[in-house]
């Protein structure tokens, strides 16, 4: 029986320890490329919300067997892709609240 995940609100510290502890975490940006290219978190990748059926087609290409750690800019389209990403079927998604206004660790 799958599990629906109910704990993907992580709050920076424990959303970064979870991904650095997590051997199947992704982390992925729903940012705009503008917002992406002004500054993000290593190794994210990028697909951007926006896009619309764009981001759906996107995501369906990645593994459902990841783990991911996703961010926008304050929350609230991170929290979207992870509400949207569980309807497609994938189980570990982690919403990173605050988003990159509250971020304070590594950055590319």
């Amino acid at each position: 029986m799958t599990k629906i995940n109910k704990n993907m609100n992580l709050d920076k510290k424990d959303w970064w320890n979870n991904f650095l502890a997590d051997e199947n975490g992704v982390i992925l940006d729903v940012r705009t490329d503008d917002e992406f290219n002004s500054g993000k978190i290593p190794g994210a990748l990028n697909i951007d919300i926006y896009k619309g059926q764009g981001f759906i087609y996107m995501v369906e290409e990645l593994d459902k067997n990841k783990n991911y750690y996703i961010y926008c800019a304050a929350g609230g389209r991170s929290g979207q892709a992870c509400g949207i990403m569980n309807q497609l079927g994938f189980e570990k998604t982690y919403n990173l609240l605050g988003g990159m206004s509250e971020w304070d660790g590594p950055k590319e």
